[in-house]
Parts: C-alpha cells; sequence; structure tokens
C-alpha cells in the first residue's frame, strides 16, 4: 500500500466512522418522538450556558497550560499569541481533534522558531498530567460508587488500563536506566523524562485536579438541566471513559459522544433523553469552536505571517531546545 493510499484512507476514516455511529445512532437506536419530548422538557437557557462554561473552561486551562510549558521549558514565548494560535486551530476541531491538534502545533513550531522537538515534547507534558488525573479520578470514584467492583466493572476495567500503561512504561524506562536493556524506544522516553522533574510539574497536576473538579460539577448540574439527573460519583468515574472514547476518529466527536453517555450511563434515564443530551453538548461545543475560530483565527494567520517574516529577515535569535527547568 503507498502512503498517499494510506493517507486517503486517514482522511476519509472518520468520515466513515461518524456517519456508521449517526446512522447507528439516529436512524436505529433512537425514538425520534422520546427525543423530543426529552428537548421540550429541557431548560435550555440554563443547559445551553452551563455547557458553554464547561468548553469555555477547558479552552482557557489548556491553553493556558500548554503555554505555561511553553516559557517554562522552550522558550518565553507570549501568552496571548498562543492563545490566538489556539483559539484559530479550533475552527478545525469542528471537523477534526487531531487536525486541531496538528495546526495548532505547527503554528507552536513556528512560533518558538522552528524547535520542533521541544514543541512536541512541552505539548505532551499537559496530556499525559491529564491522563494520570484521569487514573486517578477513576481510582477514588471506585470508592464512593454504590455497589461492587463487578457492577462498575467499566470504571475498574478502565483505572486498571491506564495504570498499567503508566506502570508499564515507568518499569520500562527503570530496567532501561539500571540494566541497560535495550528496549526499542525507552531511550527517548526516558531522556524525555529526564527534561522534567517531578517537581516542575506539580502545578499542570494541580490545575487537572482542579479542572477535573469543575468537570463533574459542571456536566451534573448541565445534566440536572437536561432533565437527566445523573449521579456526581457516576460522573466523577465515567467521565474519563467518555474521554477516551474520543480517540476513535470522527467528525467534531459525533457518534462516539452519543453512544458513550448512553452505555455508560443508562441507569440514570432513557436512552433517547441521554443521546439527546449528548447530541446537545455537541452542539453547543460544535458552535463555541467556530466562534473561537472566527474570533482567532485573523489575530492568529497575522502572527504566523509576522514571524515567517521576521525569520527572513534574521531577527529571531538561536536558543537551546530546551530551558532547564530549575531556571526561575
Amino acid at each position: 500500500m503507498s502512503s498517499s493510499q494510506s493517507s486517503r484512507r486517514r482522511q476519509w476514516l472518520p468520515w466513515i466512522l461518524s456517519a456508521a455511529l449517526l446512522i447507528y445512532v439516529f436512524g436505529w437506536a433512537t425514538d425520534w418522538s422520546r427525543l423530543r419530548i426529552a428537548l421540550e422538557q429541557a431548560d435550555m437557557p440554563l443547559f445551553i450556558a452551563l455547557a458553554t462554561a464547561d468548553r469555555l473552561a477547558f479552552f482557557l486551562v489548556w491553553t493556558l497550560l500548554q503555554a505555561a510549558a511553553l516559557r517554562r521549558f522552550v522558550t518565553h514565548v507570549s501568552i496571548t499569541s498562543v492563545l490566538a494560535i489556539r483559539g484559530g486551530s479550533e475552527l478545525l476541531r469542528a471537523v477534526s481533534n487531531p487536525l486541531s491538534d496538528a495546526a495548532f502545533f505547527l503554528g507552536l513550531v513556528q512560533l518558538c522558531g522552528g524547535r520542533i522537538e521541544g514543541v512536541i515534547a512541552v505539548a505532551l507534558v499537559p496530556a499525559i498530567c491529564h491522563f494520570i488525573v484521569m487514573g486517578l479520578q477513576m481510582t477514588f470514584a471506585l470508592f464512593v460508587l454504590p455497589g461492587s467492583l463487578a457492577d462498575n466493572r467499566d470504571v475498574a476495567i478502565g483505572a486498571a488500563v491506564m495504570w498499567a500503561v503508566v506502570f508499564g512504561v515507568a518499569a520500562a524506562v527503570r530496567i532501561s536506566a539500571t540494566r541497560a536493556v535495550p528496549l526499542p524506544g525507552v531511550r527517548y522516553v526516558r531522556e524525555w523524562l529526564e527534561r522534567f522533574p517531578l517537581r516542575a510539574l506539580w502545578p499542570f497536576f494541580l490545575a487537572f485536579v482542579a479542572l477535573t473538579i469543575f468537570d463533574v460539577l459542571i456536566q451534573g448540574a448541565a445534566s440536572r438541566a437536561f432533565g437527566v439527573p445523573i449521579a456526581w460519583e457516576a460522573l466523577a468515574g465515567r467521565i474519563p471513559l467518555v474521554y477516551l472514547s474520543f480517540l476513535i476518529p470522527t467528525l467534531g466527536n459525533f457518534g462516539t459522544r452519543e453512544v458513550a453517555w448512553a452505555m455508560l450511563f443508562s441507569e440514570f434515564g432513557a436512552r433517547d433523553a441521554l443521546i439527546a443530551y449528548a447530541f446537545a453538548v455537541n452542539a453547543v461545543f460544535l458552535a463555541i469552536n467556530v466562534l473561537l475560530g472566527l474570533l482567532f483565527l485573523p489575530r492568529a494567520l497575522s502572527l504566523l505571517s509576522a514571524v515567517r517574516w521576521a525569520r527572513r529577515g534574521g531577527a529571531p535569535t538561536h536558543a537551546p531546545p530546551f530551558r532547564d527547568p530549575t531556571e526561575p
């Protein structure tokens, strides 16, 4: 198979998966009359306000943490510049999360003088911190969720898989460092970890803990405004599973979010009401992504154009790819 054929298939895959999931959700699994009833019973103004606050909070927190990581570990960049590039890339999130992230990282590479190794490495800092916080979130939820582990098998399996990944990577790095075992790719992971000592990552962990608490509270309030009250402990335990479902490449998460909410929270409402809630969340998020993109895209394009012109004129100075984390 040629690389061009493989690339075309990857481009078409989200469209195919989204179409299949949406046909299943709304053409097979949904009773449209009950869905309309669910929408009519919802407090839509309050729901829209809460869903908007949730999306904007994630946008601002992730942007500020990525800007902080760049300033701490790579080079001193303007927070407003990172905000503009992230905001402009949100227009593509209406189509695809990976496409939006790729555009954002490409913009950061240009902003940071082409230091792609530093930008990619630092981009992993918030992602890994969030991954570990989600594992902690699911683990703690197991102690407050009603019933036994068998009754909460999805949360237990999710937490076990996440911790298996964390401890598996840690063990591989440890073995590679102490016994010089030539494990493929582990040396690069170890070198990455050595650049980011734990004491430098605590602010990122704490920020994601605060964001997690906010997310559970806002999702609980939004579900109640929609007429589908979901228990707080269930949200704490299963929201990470919803986010993990977004690894499936679909367009704007349509289809995956609806299926995930209907499956994971089935005991808290009718299937049609849960699908309606998830679809309404997706619709609000889509509108916010488009508005953010339209607001920030002109500034992002002008900024990157100015950066390219400055680099051609020799304005940027050469700098090491990483700063010392112990520097103030």
